[in-house]
C-alpha cells in the first residue's frame, strides 16, 4: 500500500472535521505518535484501524485506501453487460459461462463462474469473495445483520483489494490456419478429458 498517500487521505480528513492531532488520537484511541506516523506514512494502518478512522473522520475505508468508486457507474443495463466484456480481458481471471434451460432442465438459469482450482491467479481470491458475500447477504436478507454491518463488510473487503492491480490482455486475431489447428488441439484435449473421466 502507498503509506505517504493513505496519510495525506487521513490527514486531509482530519482537518476538514477540524480536529488536532491530539484530538484525532484519543478519538480512535491510538497515541499522539502513531498519528503522526500514519499521515506521514511512516507506518501502515491496519484495516480495523483504517474503519476506526473512517468512522471518526466520516469517510470510508475504500477511500482511506484509496479505493474510490463511480458512482454513476451502473445505470444501464448495457452497463452490466459491458463489464461483463470486460472480464475477458483481465490476465489472471479464467471464468465460465453456465446456461440451463428448458426443456433439459426445469429453470432457466445463467451464470458466470471461477473456478478456485484454476491456474489462474486471481481465480481463487475471486472463489473466497463470492464465498463470503453470499453468506453476508444471507445474513442481512435474513435480518441476522444490520445494514451498517453489511456495508462495513463491504467497504473493508474494497479496502482490502484496493492494492490489487490487475492487467489487461487483449484478444489476438488469429489467421484461418492458425484458429483451426488451435480448434483441433482444443478438441483433442476435451475428448482427452472425456476418456479419463
Amino acid at each position: 500500500m502507498d503509506n505517504k498517500a493513505i496519510g495525506q487521505r487521513i490527514k486531509a480528513l482530519r482537518k476538514e472535521q477540524h480536529l488536532n492531532q491530539s484530538e484525532f488520537a484519543e478519538k480512535i484511541g491510538k497515541s499522539l505518535r502513531t498519528v503522526q506516523k500514519y499521515e506521514k506514512g511512516e507506518i501502515e494502518v491496519s484495516i480495523s484501524v483504517a474503519s476506526d478512522i473512517a468512522r471518526v473522520l466520516n469517510s470510508t475505508t475504500s477511500y482511506i485506501f484509496g479505493y474510490e468508486t463511480s458512482v454513476s457507474g451502473i445505470q444501464k443495463l448495457s452497463d452490466i453487460m459491458d463489464f461483463l466484456f470486460k472480464l475477458e480481458n483481465i490476465a489472471g481471471v479464467d471464468f465460465n459461462i453456465n446456461v440451463k434451460k428448458p426443456p433439459q432442465d426445469k429453470q432457466w438459469e445463467c451464470s458466470v463462474s471461477f473456478s478456485g482450482n484454476s491456474d489462474a491467479d486471481y481465480n481463487a481470491d475471486l472463489c473466497l469473495f463470492l464465498e463470503r458475500w453470499a453468506e453476508e447477504r444471507e445474513k442481512f436478507s435474513t435480518y441476522f445483520s444490520s445494514l451498517e454491518a453489511y456495508k462495513a463488510w463491504k467497504e473493508e473487503t474494497l479496502a482490502y483489494y484496493a492494492e490489487s492491480y490487475l492487467q489487461s490482455q487483449e484478444p489476438q486475431e488469429l489467421d484461418f490456419e492458425t484458429r483451426m489447428n488451435k480448434r483441433k488441439e482444443y478438441m483433442e484435449s476435451i475428448l482427452k478429458k472425456n476418456k479419463q473421466g
